[in-house]
């Protein structure tokens, strides 16, 4: 993989930002989208999404070449931008996001394998738990022999999964028809779906949760063989990842109506692809998403730690979640993330949680990260810091730092309300490590406007968990 020895080259970081991206998402992506939009609202939504997302790519890219001292990505942005308790709540925010995903992933492939074994059913029933723990516990010990032995195994899935994309796409291609894509462009037969606006506002947190894992490159900066291959690597993997997602949603709002879509049962390309071939284009797309699953899986259990262990060797995180073992993986920030996907998986038992909704929480935590990153970058430019001979280059990052922190708003608007309460309830405990770490230290917990913040966040978490109990809030 590398001469440098433990250090991962551009293949191999390419590989973990699309490996890290291209998860259960995709194979969904069908009946997710046409949940809450139709085509012309889904061509709409996708167009501020590929700008948007594109200038967050750009914005890691600048970063990572800005800052070159500053590893662990997106946390490590807030931080330095705003202040310990906002890099703290990033990283907080970004790991709680990556183990709720990785909770989805559970229910996703639990879910698929029910096609082959009704057992499993929905991925929620007890033998899917008791299957899924097993497994969570096998990749812990798998992830415990080494980072780069991980990262290897993630090229290899992340090649055998896109072999089935590409399949699809080439199949959906000559099965496309015209007339049903352009049945009912803005949805107007389908009232249920509401107005242009709302549909387009609906899809967005669907397009997010697809592209989490564009950051990935950077939190993995600090083991890159060259520094600048880090900002290429997440270029290079957000279009491969951009083009990969258009074609399938797209493609196959010519060969099923939405109402019908709206109607299929997750892996939906699966049935999309039956629905042209026959039984063996399900098999095909169910082996291909258990195998990308596993990859999914590999890649966000290496993040989860990887950031845990970034922001506890700056003292953001408490010192004890950075010690590692022989291999250097960070031991307690593993054993720690994947004690919470634990309890989360029995959860998910007692609570009637769907892939659907799991992905929507774990998508609005990571709005925040997003968004202090994107400040981050608009804050270097606007501040000149860093930019002393590079008067053009300067006012090109503030339009794309500028874009980027406008995306970054209006997606936590489109996540609404109930997102934004569910979040604060999941960022306030967070508190008690940090003001561990602060202790350790030997500083004061909080300055005064981050008394402020945190006192927001707690009323936010209160409502909340009141929501939860009097039923006008659910999971």
């Amino acid at each position: 993989m590398s001469d440098t020895p433990g250090k991962l080259r551009l293949g191999a970081l390419v590989a973990l930002v699309v490996g890290s991206m291209i998860g259960g998402g995709i194979f969904s992506l069908p009946q997710n989208m046409a949940a809450s939009a139709d085509v012309g609202a889904i061509l709409i939504g996708w167009a501020i999404t590929a700008v948007g997302m594109l200038t967050l790519a750009f914005v890691f890219q600048t970063l990572a070449n800005r800052k070159p001292d500053l590893d662990g990505g997106v946390y490590a942005y807030a931080k330095a931008g705003f202040g310990d308790y906002m890099g703290f709540s990033s990283a907080w925010g970004y790991w709680i996001s990556a183990w709720l995903g990785n909770v989805g992933y559970f229910v996703l492939l639990f879910s698929t394998l029910g096609y082959f074994f009704p057992i499993f059913g929905e991925g929620n029933t007890p033998a899917a738990i008791i299957g899924a723990s097993i497994l969570l516990w096998a990749v812990h010990f798998l992830v415990l022999r080494g980072i780069k032995e991980a990262a290897f195994i993630n090229l290899l899935t992340t090649i055998a999964k896109v072999v089935p994309l590409v399949l699809f796409i080439l199949i959906a291609f000559f099965a496309f028809k015209l007339d049903i894509f352009t049945s009912d462009i803005w949805g107007v037969k389908n009232p249920d779906l509401g107005s242009v606006m709302n549909q387009v506002r609906n899809m967005m947190l669907v397009t997010v949760w697809v592209f989490i894992g564009i950051e990935g490159a950077s939190i993995f900066s600090s083991r890159a063989e060259k520094r600048s291959d880090v900002g290429k690597a997440t270029v290079i993997g957000f279009i491969i990842v951009l083009l990969l997602l258009v074609l399938v949603n797209v493609l196959s709002l010519g060969i099923m109506t939405q109402p019908e879509l709206a109607k299929l049962q997750n892996p939906s390309m699966a049935a999309v692809l039956e629905h042209v071939v026959g039984h063996w284009g399900a098999v095909l797309i169910s082996v291909g998403l258990i195998i990308s699953l596993l990859g999914a899986l590999l890649s966000w259990v290496l993040l989860c730690a990887e950031i845990m262990f970034a922001a506890a060797k700056d003292h953001t995180m408490p010192a004890f979640l950075k010690k590692e073992n022989a291999n250097h993986v960070p031991v307690n920030a593993l054993w720690l993330t994947n004690a919470m996907v634990q309890l989360f998986l029995i959860i998910t038992l007692f609570s009637a949680s769907t892939y659907l909704s799991l992905i929507y929480l774990a998508t609005s935590m990571i709005l925040v990260p997003y968004l202090w990153s994107a400040a981050y970058g608009f804050l270097l430019a606007v501040r000149a810091e860093t930019y002393e001979n590079a008067l053009a280059e300067r006012k090109k990052d503030l339009i794309i730092g500028g874009i980027a922190l406008i995306y970054a708003i209006w997606l936590i608007y489109a996540g609404g309300l109930k997102y934004l309460l569910l979040s604060a309830l999941l960022y306030a405990p967070g508190a008690i490590l940090f003001a561990k770490a602060k202790r350790e230290s030997g500083q004061p917990v909080f300055t005064n406007i981050e008394k402020v913040i945190f006192a927001a966040v707690v009323i936010g978490a209160l409502i909340a968990a009141y929501g939860l109990y009097d039923g006008f809030l659910t999971l």
